[in-house]
């Protein structure tokens, strides 16, 4: 059954749903979006989710043309339209239609779009025995070129680094910054775990500051373990005890060989495990 995409005020069949191909989304990457999870019919985060999009679209000096509380109820309709129980939203704001030059402040019409459909991003047994990353030889966007905390439509930087991890036949790639600092894997935030204390680089090394990352930092945090942000190196995540990656899409994930090294036992650890029992616990969908 065809979906139905939200687009600028109205429900279109998949078909219909087009954006102008002289809108500088497409042409420049000129946009912001975010992924948002639905669990039992429910939107998961809505409201941090919509928090950050505004903040992305204020940074790069994008206007709106919803606020919060019309958006909510455009992505709660597109959800319900659909049939959506288990599933993904992308949600997605263009520049708009403008000239063959990089001004953006001659586009007119930006797009808001919609789309809710079903996600999954690892095969569900890569949950159970951990997944193999490797580190990407592309260096993670300098933080006074492209801000991290913008989740805008340029991807190619991570998408350069995805190459890299499927030419090694592995999933995922780590990324590190400009000074050689751990920032994130290609679209998931890096945890790692040494004598018990979990650890993660703070935002400022280039990683986003990742909705699902700051929900496993609380629910961690309620079990009574240490959570410390700080700078982490290569060597860091070779000699860690476990190692687990968190999105939206990816959710909890553990991570049992970088680079051809094995961490702990080459099983997702105790804490791993207990972090993904919980956040299956957080959104109501336990499996």
């Amino acid at each position: 059954m065809a979906l139905k995409i939200w687009l600028n005020g109205k429900l279109v069949d998949e078909a219909d749903a087009r954006v102008s191909v002289f809108d500088h989304a497409l042409l420049y990457g000129d946009g912001v979006f975010e992924g948002i999870r639905i669990y039992n019919g429910r939107v998961f985060e809505l409201e941090a989710h919509l928090r950050r999009l505004y903040e992305s679209a204020k940074a790069i000096r994008l206007e709106m043309s919803m606020d919060k509380i019309e958006l909510a109820g455009a992505i709660k309709q597109t959800v319900e339209a659909n049939g959506i129980v288990d599933g993904y939203i992308r949600l997605v704001v263009t520049r708009g239609a403008g000239t063959l030059g990089l001004n953006p402040f001659i586009c007119k019409d930006g797009s808001l779009f919609i789309i809710a459909d079903r996600i999954q991003l690892y095969p569900e047994e890569l949950y159970e025995t951990g997944m193999k990353v490797v580190s990407a030889t592309t260096v993670r966007n300098h933080p006074l070129a492209i801000p991290p905390q913008v989740k805008s439509l340029n991807y190619l930087n991570s998408i350069l680094a995805k190459i890299e991890a499927l030419d090694n036949d592995v999933p995922e790639a780590i990324m590190y910054n400009h000074e050689g600092y751990v920032a994130e894997a290609t679209a998931d935030n890096v945890f790692i775990v040494r004598d018990g204390v979990i650890y993660t680089p703070p935002v400022e090394a280039g990683a986003l500051e990742g909705i699902t990352r700051n929900v496993v930092i609380r629910l961690a945090r309620e079990e009574n373990l240490e959570v410390v942000e700080k700078n982490l190196t290569r060597c860091d995540l070779y000699i860690c005890d476990e190692f687990f990656l968190t999105g939206t899409a990816a959710e909890v994930i553990g991570i049992v060989e970088i680079d051809g090294r094995v961490i702990g036992d080459g099983r997702p650890g105790l804490i791993t495990k207990l972090l993904r029992e919980r956040f299956e616990y957080a959104h109501g969908n336990r499996k």
